[in-house]
């Protein structure tokens, strides 16, 4: 086993996941995993000879080439792939973007093709190429024509409306410009015009159109700044820096149109932090990496220009590839009519089978020996019994309601508009409106069971906002006046007096102000210094304005609240930082800047003040701080309880203390400190190590508490769809205690739940994985499957899992293989085959351990996936559809997000300042997270119902009309002849029995939204598929068949033996289908009726379908009466109407009829709301007193002093800052030095190069 096990793919079972790293990319190759553990820093210094043999080394490896200002280099003949046949096109992807699906020349062909791969249509063509044999057909050729004529022609027009909006977006994105160089000097250009090694330059507030290689910008050492908020989410800026060399050489229009560099990288993937290529210039070679590329979907900010060249461009840009595939998504009621539109198929097939035996049998018993019968054709019984089939195959087609299709997508028309139009889901700060990006899945809302949501400008607005603090034991940040004393209402803190203030920040506790203010308590100004000094911001001047940019927007809420209280950062050189103290501005000496990273958890600056003192400030999360202090710090007990109440009010907090160092200690430290930054190997953990000998005996100032600000109404939200048993899933790349602390502010999680963690999960499923093991035999696979809970009945539980263990416990971790082994090939079949079955256990294991890990997940009330990659989020939404069999709905707002959007089976778009590429993606978009109570519960379910009840009133009346037909065959010899006229049967789904069925499918409400959004519970019916399944399917083919006996034997009873008032028999059989067809028309409109409530005035709708039930028997007699007076050709029925309906007689018949059919369904359905009410009806019956909507409120959370139920997330980017930056001066904005003067020392250097 051991050696079969070895031969084979083997997970990295031995390495620990480690939860504050994002996984491995979706792209990655062994060879890559194989190299990122002995990379090597390349040489800057080789000699031409020697760049050369990298050069080629490089190009072997990295297939993506690329040549600066040459497009005719990436024509060549070794770049093209071929397309089709003989037609070739370049490898390299144009900047154009195409969503659309036609154009001019191919919509009608194209639609027409995907029209007809749908059954109905493709079985009505072949219904009206049957009608056109005469031999067969007993219906005229234009019955069938008409309506698929109308069926096509609406269905198309929508394809196409839809397909024109693509084009317009398309266009409208394509049609963008921006600066590239051409002939020599920089031209505007559109976006779709841009090609790869195109040079092009952008201005600040640009939107990037492709990826880029960044080459200059007008910031010190090229510096630039950009917003990713379209590709993640986070508004915060982030900064690139471009090579040294171009930053030097290529500054000017000139030098940029000469630019003549090579660069080779890796093929275009999906992963939007890692980039790995090598740029060839001047004979040297320069590595590249994610820091030196500008992302499309990014924009530039704070810049005011940069320069770069297009690596990767159009369907090639990690934006691109990121959106994952496009799939066709249907319903679950559309694969569940398609499933009963082959049962009606069936039984059609039946039923005219019968009935050809039937006719077979007549013709040889009758037909044969009734002279009278002789049509002059001599065919033996059994031909005439098989050309009967096919007639009763055409005269009962609408069994399969050809107008059923037009119908549902006039329906979800109508459903996309009201979502459109409805102003309570508008969002009037961005003058944003809700908008359904798709027709065809608006009663898959009302179905969900599963919401995968992201956080970070989803859930939250990704503003950070400092709420309190607590300074020696003491908290602030209540609303209490300048004497201490607590208010309910009170103004806020009026800044005024200080004019670094910006105006916008707003607190409430006068009583800290008139602390800073009088300098009683020294701690309290120590403590905001403290905040002004620790941090790795850069500030910018505009205007007389400061502007601060920050690695994470915690540092910027912390940097901008200590701007506001008077201690305000003006600003930093490489070793110096400049601060307003209370108006008195200050420079301290930057002695060394202690980074954060994930491991540390915190960070510290070491300064000394104009008098010589050397001091070291330090900010961290209270579990890495509080074992680093002195032993004796007073205030300790009371900052901890002051934790504990701010970790109760989900606030993120940070503690923060100092320390006096002395000068011989300090010297000391300094050595091992550039002996650190200076080494060669483990460079950053030989700093973790010195950073240790210096960061303990620290004196406790006091902790921050920020809030990271939910979006309006999130609680509220997560509260009701929970209640509407609607399961919730966060799914986010930030780290876990970010989302953990997310979870607990929008009450995902509670002080009561069980949170269970990536080791306790894969310990749970390794356990089952063995019972599994233990029972499987050879019977097992005959013994009944046996669900076994994970965790006992009773209790919340919650589930927090990172990337790196969701790859461990799936078995998704990227593998390795021996070199040798790589090389290896089975050498017998005997080799091949145990390959092969390891690879299939393998398989199943994998299986195995996922469907485990769903089984486990769905038992826990909440699940927060944190550090996952987009594939990864993807990857949980399709677990849970395949082994739930669920309907999900995955809900973002990035770029990152797009994969599961497509993934789910609704996608839903947040739109708003972070981007609009999930929306564009997404099949419903909206501006606030909140708003997706409303379309779920509101829409979704009114949705649901209405589309329900259409399909089995739709079903119902279609039954009753055309099994009329069936029973009048028992009389006529089995001969196929019709019980209607034709014009009739043509219109009686389009005109006839239409416009009360499509009200109803649109407007119907058995309660209001307010009611809806009140009893969440209401919305179970759709997750449990109560209104339509095949058993009410057979209900409802069971009512038409009772309705279709009514219709067709009380007129027949009536018409055996009747003499009309004018001495006339009345009983003909025109007169006998116009008494049917009038019956007919009454019975399935009022049905409406009867279907929705007992009295008209009940519900608005109610009295429109009522009121569209009338119209139809109105249209129905119009038309009778048309035929009538001007004599309508086709009609073969003309006058039979007006001789028909003016015997009393037959208007009794209609009535007795129509009461017959109607009464049966009052009864029930009185029956069914007296004695056994649904809770809509319940509702429905006391709507009056239940009028007053309920107000939310939150869950409040109890306090218990002393006892700490967890520690809050600390407020820290998840990188690092820009201390490498502010340490080496390169963020440092200087007077550039001349062009010649750049060159000549850029030659003499390279001279020197050469010469050593």
């Amino acid at each position: 086993m051991s050696t079969e096990r070895d031969s084979e793919t083997t997970f990295e079972e031995d390495s620990q996941p480690n939860d504050e790293v994002v996984p491995y990319s979706d792209d990655e190759t062994e060879d890559e995993l194989d190299d990122q553990e002995s990379t090597v820093e390349p040489e800057q210094s080789r000699v031409s000879r020697e760049a050369e043999e990298n050069r080629d080394t490089i190009r072997k490896e990295c297939t993506w080439q690329v040549k600066a200002n040459d497009r005719k280099y990436h024509e060549q003949p070794h770049f093209m792939n071929t397309k089709f046949f003989c037609i070739k096109e370049s490898k390299y992807a144009n900047n154009a973007i195409k969503t659309y699906k036609y154009n001019a020349f191919t919509f009608l062909p194209m639609n027409l093709f995907e029209q007809f791969k749908r059954a109905a249509n493709l079985y009505f063509l072949g219904l009206l190429i049957l009608q056109a044999i005469p031999q067969i057909s007993t219906l005229a050729w234009y019955t069938t024509l008409v309506p698929l004529l109308l069926v096509l022609g609406v269905t198309a027009i929508k394809d196409l409306v839809d397909d024109v909006a693509r084009h317009k977006m398309d266009k409208e994105i394509n049609n963008r410009t921006c600066e590239v160089i051409k002939d020599g000097r920089f031209k505007v250009a559109k976006w779709k015009d841009i090609q790869v090694g195109d040079v092009i330059r952008l201005k600040k507030n640009d939107s990037i159109p492709a990826d880029i290689l960044l080459l200059s910008s007008s910031e010190p050492n090229s510096l630039c700044y950009v917003e990713t908020a379209e590709l993640d989410g986070e508004t915060n800026l982030k900064f690139k820096m471009s090579l040294e060399i171009t930053d030097q050489y290529l500054q000017t229009e000139d030098t940029l149109a000469k630019f003549d560099g090579f660069i080779a990288c890796e093929e275009p993937n999906n992963r939007l932090d890692k980039f790995t290529g090598t740029l060839f210039w001047r004979n040297r070679s320069f590595p590249l990496d994610a820091d030196k590329i500008l992302l499309r979907g990014c924009v530039l900010r704070n810049t005011d220009v940069c320069h770069g060249v297009v690596i990767f461009a159009g369907a090639d840009t990690k934006i691109m590839k990121n959106s994952g595939k496009t799939r066709f998504k249907r319903t679950k009621i559309d694969y569940l009519m398609n499933y009963m539109v082959y049962t009606i198929f069936v039984v059609l097939t039946l039923v005219s089978a019968g009935l050809a035996i039937g006719h077979a049998y007549w013709e040889a018993q009758v037909g044969n020996y009734s002279w009278y019968l002789y049509d002059g054709q001599d065919g033996t019984p059994s031909y005439r019994g098989f050309l009967n089939f096919w007639g009763y195959i055409i005269v009962l087609n609408t069994m399969v309601p050809i107008s059923l299709y037009v119908s549902v997508e006039v329906i979800r028309l109508g459903q996309s508009h009201f979502i459109n139009w409805d102003l309570q889901m508008y969002y009037s700060e961005k003058d944003t409106p809700a908008k359904a990006r798709t027709t065809t899945l608006n009663e898959q809302l009302g179905q969900i069971h599963y919401i995968f949501s992201d956080k970070t400008g989803t859930l939250t607005q990704n503003i950070m906002t400092f709420k309190k603090c607590c300074i020696n034991g003491q908290i602030y940040g209540d609303h209490r006046d300048a004497s201490q004393h607590n208010h309910s209402k009170i103004e806020e803190v009026d800044f005024s007096w200080n004019i670094f203030a910006d105006g916008k920040f707003a607190f409430y506790d006068h009583y800290l102000i008139e602390q800073i203010q009088s300098g009683k308590e020294q701690d309290v100004r120590q403590f905001f210094f403290l905040l002004a000094v620790c941090h790795t911001v850069m500030v910018d001047r505009n205007n007389g304005q400061l502007n601060y940019q920050a690695a994470s927007p915690d540092e910027g809420a912390l940097v901008n609240a200590a701007r506001n209280f008077g201690f305000v950062f003006l600003n930093r050189t490489q070793n110096t930082i400049t601060v307003s103290e209370l108006g008195t501005e200050r420079t301290y000496s930057v002695l060394a800047i202690l980074d954060f990273n994930s491991d540390r958890k915190r960070m510290s600056i070491i300064i000394r003040t104009p008098e010589g003192n050397i001091r070291l400030y330090c900010k961290g999360a209270d579990t890495v701080i509080y074992e680093r202090l002195h032993r004796e710090n007073p205030s300790k007990q009371e900052t901890q309880d002051a934790l504990d109440i701010f970790a109760s009010e989900t606030l993120r907090t940070l503690c923060l203390c100092y320390k006096e160092i002395e000068e011989r200690e300090f010297a000391e430290w300094n050595k091992k400190f550039m002996a650190a930054s200076v080494a060669s190997n483990n460079r950053d953990e030989a700093l973790d190590k010195v950073y240790e000998e210096i960061e303990k005996d620290l004196i406790l100032l006091g902790a921050t508490a920020i809030e990271d600000k939910l979006q309006d109404g999130v609680p509220e939200t997560i509260s009701k769809l929970a209640k509407a048993d609607i399961k919730i899933w966060v799914l986010t790349g930030d780290k876990k205690e970010t989302a953990e602390n997310i979870g607990f502010a929008c009450e995902l999680l509670t002080e009561d739940t069980t949170i269970c963690y990536g080791e306790d999960i894969n310990s749970l499923i390794h356990t089952r994985m063995e019972n599994q093991r233990n029972r499987g035999g050879v019977y097992a696979k005959f013994a009944p499957p046996v669900h076994e809970p994970f965790f006992p009945t009773g209790g919340n539980r919650a589930l927090i899992i990172t990337g790196s263990w969701l790859n461990e416990i799936l078995l998704e971790k990227k593998t390795k293989r021996s070199k040798i082994l790589k090389l290896k090939f089975p050498r017998t079949e005997e080799e091949r085959r145990m390959r092969t079955q390891s690879k299939r256990r393998l398989e199943v294991k994998k299986e195995q351990r996922q469907k485990n890990f769903v089984d486990l997940a769905c038992e826990c009330s909440a699940v927060i996936c944190c550090r996952v990659t987009p594939k990864q989020k993807a990857m949980v939404v399709d677990l849970v559809k395949r082994y739930k069999k669920a309907i999900t709905l995955a809900i973002g707002d990035g770029a990152n997000d797009v994969n599961m959007i497509k993934t789910a089976h609704i996608g839903v778009g947040i739109s708003g300042q972070e981007g609009m590429q999930a929306v564009m993606s997404s099949d419903y978009s909206f501006a606030q997270f909140r708003y997706l109570q409303r379309l779920l519960l509101v829409h979704g379910r009114w949705s649901y119902i209405r589309m329900c009840k259409f399909l089995r009133y739709f079903f119902y009346k279609n039954f009753a009309f055309t099994l009329v037909h069936f029973w009048y065959s028992f009389f006529n010899g089995y001969s196929a002849q019709t019980a209607y006229e034709d014009w009739f049967i043509t219109l009686y789904n389009v005109l006839y029995s239409s416009l009360p069925v499509l009200l109803m499918g649109l407007l119907d409400q058995d309660v209001s939204d307010k009611l809806s959004l009140r009893f969440p519970g209401l919305y179970v019916v759709g997750q449990k598929d109560l209104l339509f399944n095949y058993r009410r399917f057979f209900v409802s083919l069971l009512h038409g068949i009772l309705t279709s006996m009514v219709l067709f034997f009380i007129p027949l009873g009536a018409y055996l033996q009747t003499v009309g008032q004018d001495g006339e028999a009345p009983s003909d059989y025109q007169s006998f289908a116009v008494t049917i067809a009038s019956a007919l028309v009454i019975t399935v409109n009022f049905q409406v009726c009867g279907f929705q409530r007992l009295c008209w005035h009940a519900h608005p709708p109610d009295s429109q379908c009522c009121s569209a039930t009338l119209q139809s028997m109105s249209t129905l007699f119009t038309f009778y009466t048309k035929h009538d007076h001007h004599d309508f050709t086709p009609c073969v029925f003309t006058g039979t109407a007006s001789n028909a309906l003016r015997q009393p007689y037959i208007w009794l018949t209609i009535i007795l009829t129509v009461a017959v059919c109607l009464l049966p369904v009052v009864a029930i359905r009185f029956l069914s709301m007296t004695i056994w009410p649904s809770e809509s009806d319940k509702i429905q019956k006391h709507r009056k007193r239940l009028k007053a909507e309920e107000q939310w409120k939150r869950r409040q959370n109890v306090f218990r002093r002393g006892v700490s139920s967890r520690r809050s997330a600390y407020a820290f980017s998840h990188q690092r800052g820009y201390a490498d930056l502010i340490s080496s001066g390169r963020s440092i904005r200087k007077k550039r030095s001349p062009l010649d003067a750049i060159v000549a020392e850029g030659t003499a250097e390279y001279r020197r190069t050469v010469e050593s």
